[in-house]
């Protein structure tokens, strides 16, 4: 995996291979840390393969819809170990896998120390409350890890006939609300401001007590002022820090976020406070 983290205070973990596996939790001081980005790509492997074809450069696990290998999980876990101090890896296991796609994210978790798993569900093609894809969740919300999907609009596929096969739909948030209903202790995280469905996810955060919503993607001045808003009161407690690099470096954010009218208690909570609650660092998994 060909990442390098240049922020000495910056913890970063990639959404769908997100980064600094359980063994090595131990060796990372969040008192040190400024910020914790919840969404950073890891999109070229140590040997050059990338995780999708060259016309839709993504890291998930998508080869259903793409039939384009993945890149390989256990070597996230592993770059990752090697770094243990500012990377935290996310897997990404395709939800057409089924059954032993649960296997798999069961094994992930307890012998590499994957901490959560990311979904794209315009790229991987299906709905995220579709039935197929329950044994997945059952199994990441019994090994106590967040699943992160991808909402709103992409620019994955955008400008190719038929957007690239691309469906926007399958990446509305209510969609994620039914998931929310049939696995009420699984944490979720609705990632980037979901253009055009933006007043849907903070429906859905502010009415499941589980559900979170990341900022990646999208440069902080462009906000759309009931994300504000919500993220200064409700949701101030929900909210998440992400840039989505390399779309948007981490310094690239952190600097317009600091001219962004956040309240002063709120904006540690944003950066670092509610990533470190959520993930449970500072205190050894079970």
């Amino acid at each position: 995996m060909a990442t390098r983290v240049r922020s000495v205070g910056l913890a970063v973990f990639s959404a769908d291979y997100q980064l600094a596996a359980a063994p090595y939790i131990a060796f990372m001081n969040v008192e040190e840390l400024v910020a914790i980005d919840v969404h950073a790509h890891a999109e070229i492997s140590k040997d050059g393969h990338t995780a999708l074809s060259p016309r839709l450069m993504f890291t998930v696990d998508a080869e259903h819809a793409t039939g384009h290998p993945r890149i390989a999980n256990e070597e996230v876990a592993e770059s990752c170990a090697a770094h243990g101090d500012v990377l935290i890896p996310f897997g990404s296991v395709d939800p057409w896998k089924g059954r032993a796609g649960a296997r798999e994210a069961r094994r992930l978790v307890e012998t590499h120390g994957i901490r959560g798993f990311k979904f794209h569900p315009s790229l991987q093609g299906f709905a995220p409350n579709d039935p197929m894809a329950y044994p997945l969740y059952e199994a990441i919300e019994e090994l106590g890890v967040p699943a992160l999907f991808h909402t709103g609009q992409t620019g994955i596929g955008a400008g190719l006939p038929g957007g690239g096969g691309i469906r926007l739909r399958y990446s509305n948030p209510m969609l994620v609300d039914d998931v929310a209903v049939d696995f009420p202790e699984l944490r979720i995280i609705l990632a980037h401001p979901s253009f055009p469905w933006q007043d849907e996810a903070l429906a859905v955060a502010t009415h499941k007590p589980y559900v979170y919503i990341d900022l990646s993607g999208w440069s902080p001045k462009y906000f759309p002022p009931s994300l504000v808003r919500y993220a200064n009161s409700l949701l101030r407690d929900k909210v998440l820090f992400g840039s989505d690099y390399p779309v948007i470096t981490p310094d690239r954010w952190l600097a317009d976020f600091a001219k962004l009218d956040i309240k002063p208690e709120v904006r540690p909570k944003i950066l670092k406070e509610n990533a470190v609650a959520l993930l449970g660092l500072g205190k050894p998994r079970p």
